[in-house]
Parts: C-alpha cells; structure tokens; sequence
C-alpha cells in the first residue's frame, strides 16, 4: 500500500515539475500558444507566439526573415552601385564641324571630317585634289602615297608613323580607314607637301605654292 502511495507521490511532482518549466497558458494543436500574462518573467514580449515544445518563436521566425531581406537589399544595393560606376566608353573620334579652304576656296567634303587624339584629320581623295597631288594605294603592305612636285608622303593605315620626305615622323593620330574613306591628319598633309596650314576661328587656311 506505501509503495503505491509513493509512486503516487511521484508521478505527481513529475508532473507539477514539468508544467512549472513552462508558464501557464494553453498550447494549440502546435504545441504552442500566445503569451498573454508574465511575458517578461519568461523571457518573451507581450503577445509573442511561442512553442512549448523547442519550436522557434514567431518573433525568431520574423527576425531571420527580416534579416535575410536587408541582406538582399544589400546586394541589390551593391549590384546597382557597381553598374552606375561603369562609365560608358569614350568614343575613339567625334565628327569635326571645321572648315578647311585652299588659296581661299573651300573644301567640299562628302564626308565630314573627325577629330582623334586631339587632331583633325580630313578625307584624303578631296584634300589632295584640293591640293593638286596625286594618291596611290598598296593593298599588301597597306601604305598610301602622296607626292607632288618634290615631296613625297608615305602613311601606313593604323600607324602613327610616316615617312615625309625620306624623314620619319610620329603622328599622333593614325590614318584611319572609315566605311571605305581614308582619313589623313591634315597638318602633316599640308606641310609634308611644303604648304602652310593656319587657323582662323573654325577655319583652317591651307596657302599653297603655286
């Protein structure tokens, strides 16, 4: 008979030991409830929705959702951060509005000039007819040739060298080829056929010998 009365007795202080880890409340079909009465003294904010059975709290369940959000933002931040810094490339030529007149009359251009590093460079076939030279072409080494009377020029598509003369000279824009018309720096045309160059505004002034 004592034995059963202290089993008794046991069974029961299990029991009262269990519900006292865990503050008054009923659970759902969960295993959880809303904490209402006491919150501070269990560690949870009034009203939070928690488990008695080791689940996580909504208000973990929130922060980690919020967590992870501010994270994406962050990225996303970062991603367009790095996209605006990325700045658009530099064209390699503009198109030049400069005027170009030979003994006073002007050049007719079917194609505008450009300005590369700084130098404007005209459409070769009108300048030097302007010019009164003549222009060959050689597609193996890629050379032009320019002479007239004494003086001769030799440019090389893409080179900033050419020979004016018999000298060597560096450019500091190369002859460029452009949807099939060939661009030449002007000044270096000018003078290597012993003319003068002068500018004037938005007009640059070629005096040729005659």
């Amino acid at each position: 008979m004592r034995i059963k009365v202290i089993s008794s007795l046991l069974a029961m202080f299990m029991i009262f030991a269990t519900v006292a880890s865990a503050h008054p409340g009923r659970t759902d079909a969960n295993g959880g409830h809303t904490c209402r009465t006491n919150c501070a003294k269990w560690g949870l904010k009034q009203g939070e929705y928690h488990y008695h059975n080791g689940g996580s709290s909504s208000s973990s369940k929130s922060s980690s959702s919020s967590s992870s959000s501010s994270g994406s933002t962050k990225k996303s931040n970062k991603s367009s951060t790095a996209t605006q810094k990325k700045a658009a490339p530099k064209p390699e030529y503009i198109k030049s509005s400069v005027q170009v007149k030979v003994n006073g009359s002007k050049v007719i251009f079917t194609e505008s000039p450009i300005v590369m590093n700084n130098t404007n460079l005209v459409p070769l076939r009108e300048m030097a007819k302007a010019m009164k030279a003549k222009t060959s072409w050689d597609s193996k080494t890629q050379t032009i040739t320019v002479t007239k009377d004494k003086y001769k020029l030799i440019f090389t598509l893409g080179s900033k060298k050419v020979k004016v003369n018999g000298k060597e000279v560096t450019l500091q824009a190369a002859p460029k080829e452009i949807k099939g018309t060939t661009y030449i720096p002007l000044r270096v045309l000018v003078e290597g056929l012993g003319a003068s160059l002068t500018s004037s505004g938005n007009t640059l002034t070629v005096k040729v010998k005659e």
